[in-house]
């Protein structure tokens, strides 16, 4: 029998190793559809249209229709033609210092996001030990500044890796269990002979004209729907994006509306809609609720499930906008130094101080405001109108690179791009506008103080900021190429 040992003089013919081939990971139509259903989704904002009712059904669908559909679908042709989000699309169609301002908005918005966002905590969380404190304006504006400034500390560790598995969760944990309680126990508590707080009858499905006032709160379902164009990425991670992505889009539209206006009808059902409090209205519909079925042990059950997807949240969306901020100012050179630096975490830790300063500030507003809703509503306006820039800037520049750049190729072609623009720039330019007059629901105050504070604080940290980086802009502030792409 021959030897099997191969001399150590003689060397063995190695085949060369086949090529790896790296296949695509795709994902489902319907995990998309999922995906955008939790980014987009939450029982926060219910309190806010429960006021109206069964009216809050028409006020939810018509800005899905002309705000939610237009801002999907042409963003999901941007990113699948150009990669680097809002800056680059704008940069592309209109100018970089155009860019810088999209970019821009895109992160100052979270500086009136987080206030509302933790005023609602605050309110939930005093359901917890006291829901008198919910009211307290003192109360609300020491939980935002300690729970804030707590986040800070967290991000700037690099320590929210725990915190983004939760966040992760969110949907079920805060809202898909939270929502379907509460819309099964306001079933069972009209079955059971009980009247409705808001008329339920036909007549009450559009709600009562008594002038542009009385439907200001509409303008906050245009926040509740912002952020589509962040899922608008994956687009290219479908099979057949063309058909898919619609039909993911339409699809995850009839989730968000279902987790919108279900909760929200099942608040008005209990709660009377001028005892209504925008930021505790949720815990308020549960503590009716649980105290009719006598298991009111379960209130601080349901209020730590919304708080800790709250927090979870804001956690993982902390660093994230400054950190694209100072990818863009590193590049561009569009911040000072100081705003520029970063810690061994790669957190932008300067960003994020100032940040929480002007939060700080800003909490102070729920103290010194009578009612906690006023300054919860004076907050999510501000958010919206920062926010809403961003997408007139975004509609614009879709129209401009497909008449300019028509040959780029396109994973995903929005169909009649042209009207879906002009409907989705019209309904934002109007939603701004709305943001201006003071909702009827409110307490009597001084129209020419709400839309100073509101213009004041849109055009101090929405447009000002950004102007002042271009204006004071040094070649000094671009960081190497080399540098800023490690």
């Amino acid at each position: 029998m021959a030897s099997m040992d191969v001399p150590a003089d003689r060397h063995t013919a190695v085949p060369a190793a086949a090529p790896t081939i790296v296949r695509p990971t795709y994902i489902t139509w319907v995990t998309l559809a999922f995906m955008t259903t939790a980014s987009v989704a939450s029982l926060r904002s219910a309190p806010t249209m429960a006021v109206y009712g069964l009216a809050c059904v028409f006020l939810y669908i018509v800005p899905a229709i002309v705000f939610l559909v237009p801002q999907a679908l042409v963003a999901a042709e941007l990113a699948s033609g150009w990669d680097g989000g809002v800056f680059r699309w704008v940069s592309e169609g209109i100018s970089s210092k155009w860019g810088l301002l999209a970019v821009w908005c895109q992160f100052a918005m979270t500086i009136f996001y987080y206030p509302t966002l933790l005023g609602f905590v605050a309110s939930t969380l005093a359901y917890v030990f006291n829901p008198d404190l919910a009211s307290n304006g003192v109360y609300t504006g020491i939980v935002i500044v300690v729970v804030f400034w707590a986040g800070v500390f967290i991000s700037a560790r690099g320590g929210t890796g725990g915190i983004a598995k939760l966040a992760s969760s969110g949907l079920l944990i805060g809202t898909l269990i939270p929502g379907a309680l509460l819309v099964i126990l306001g079933v069972i508590y009209l079955l059971q002979g009980n009247p409705s707080a808001a008329p339920m009858d036909a007549d009450n499905l559009i709600p009562q004209w008594t002038g542009i006032a009385s439907l200001v709160l509409i303008v906050n379902n245009f926040l509740s729907y912002s952020g589509m164009e962040m899922n608008a990425v994956h687009v290219s991670s479908l099979r057949n994006p063309r058909s898919e992505f619609p039909r993911a889009m339409f699809f995850a539209m009839g989730l968000v509306l279902l987790i919108f206006i279900l909760p929200a009808l099942a608040i008005s059902w209990v709660v009377p809609a001028q005892a209504l409090s925008l930021t505790a209205g949720v815990m308020q519909a549960f503590s009716e609720f649980f105290s009719y079925f006598g298991i009111e042990r379960l209130v601080p059950i349901v209020a730590i499930a919304l708080v800790c997807a709250s927090l979870g949240g804001m956690l993982t969306w902390l660093a994230g906008p400054s950190k694209g901020l100072l990818l863009i100012a590193r590049r561009e050179g569009y911040l000072p130094p100081f705003f520029q630096a970063q810690n061994e975490h790669e957190i932008p830790v300067h960003i994020l101080v100032v940040q929480g300063a002007i939060t700080t500030f800003i909490a102070l507003l729920y103290a010194l405001i009578p009612s906690v809703s006023s300054a919860y509503w004076i907050l999510s306006v501000m958010t919206t109108q920062v926010y809403l820039i961003v997408y007139l800037l975004m509609f614009v520049a879709a129209v401009k690179l497909r008449r300019e750049q028509p040959d780029v190729e396109r994973g995903y072609r929005a169909p009649v791009l042209g009207l879906l623009c002009v409907v989705g720039f019209l309904a934002s330019l109007a939603a701004i506008f709305i943001g201006f007059v003071p909702p009827s629901q409110f307490e009597n105050g001084s129209t020419t103080t709400y839309v100073a504070v509101i213009l004041g604080g849109t055009v101090l940290i929405g447009l000002l900021p950004p102007a002042l980086f271009l204006w004071l802009r040094k070649p000094t502030w671009k960081v190497a190429d080399a540098e800023a792409a490690s």
